[in-house]
């Protein structure tokens, strides 16, 4: 209830913002041409987002047949979520990683790395899985779709914004609010970006946070998905996924994408410790 009390929060946040840089610009207009086109952007990725990045990662989709242990495993965890029987797939890359994708729960896919398969317990890897079950049964993709909807439609207002006050900064009539609008212009059109950035990684962070909690009450066992975590966070480190993309990183379980300092501030995961914190304190619940 907490993380989509917040996940609400943050979506009005940049609905505000995106609402605040139009009146900037001086009218509707400009306004509602970058936000169709944003909306067309996004609306192009949802419906198309799990063939683009399963093709991207080279994913092979495998059958019962194929591989009856993995598969049986997803097919018990979504009865156990009450979904459907997503398409899985299996990445041919030695970083150990899962994702899920797919438009809604009657089109999702659940795919994790040879790499995974590897090196985690069965009950581990039903932790994980379940983890990314929850994505689907939250419907996290629609959400991030949303909030990169409107985060890219802040970013081209921003670009609209900031050469608006460069070359209509002259035509003012006093001289001082000239400059005062094209600095106060320009500072938003910088700022405004940013700040829509930060809030949608901060809203996968919050996702993260709720499928974390799903996940382990799919699989019943929270301490399962807490050791699959430390032990992911520790080997993508030695085996980092080099073929990773920052535009589909958010998708992963854990971050393929290296960076610490200031870039935790730009991560689309929540730190893995706390993470690990939480689902210890539900175990112990």
């Amino acid at each position: 209830m907490v993380n989509t009390f917040k996940t609400t929060l943050l979506l009005t946040l940049l609905t505000l913002l995106m609402v605040a840089m139009g009146n900037l610009i001086g009218g509707t207009t400009g306004m509602a041409v970058a936000f169709l086109m944003a909306v067309a952007m996004n609306f192009f990725s949802y419906w198309y987002s799990d063939r683009i990045v399963l093709g991207m990662y080279g994913a092979r989709e495998v059958t019962f047949n194929d591989n009856p242990a993995f598969h049986g495993m997803i097919r018990r965890l979504a009865d156990r979520a009450g979904l459907p029987m997503p398409r899985v797939y299996i990445l041919p890359s030695d970083s150990p990683n899962a994702f899920a994708t797919g438009r809604n729960p009657e089109h999702a896919a659940v795919a994790a790395t040879e790499g995974i398969l590897r090196i985690l317990s069965p009950e581990e890897l039903e932790g994980v899985m379940a983890h990314e079950l929850a994505h689907v049964k939250n419907r996290d993709i629609l959400v991030s779709t949303i909030a990169a909807t409107f985060a890219g439609a802040v970013s081209m207002l921003g670009n609209m914004l900031q050469w608006g006050a460069m070359f209509g900064a002259g035509r003012s009539s006093d001289e001082d609010n000239g400059g005062h609008s094209l600095i106060g212009s320009l500072a938003m059109a910088i700022i405004a970006p940013l700040a829509a950035m930060l809030i949608q990684m901060a809203i996968s962070r919050s996702r993260e946070y709720l499928a974390d909690e799903t996940g382990a009450d799919i699989c019943g066992r929270p301490l399962s998905l807490a050791r699959a975590l430390a032990k992911l966070q520790q080997a993508s480190q030695v085996v980092p996924m080099r073929e990773a993309s920052p535009a589909s990183a958010h998708m992963f379980i854990v971050n393929p994408l290296t960076g610490g300092g200031l870039m935790t501030l730009f991560s689309t995961h929540p730190p893995m410790e706390e993470r690990i914190r939480r689902l210890e304190a539900a175990a112990r619940r």
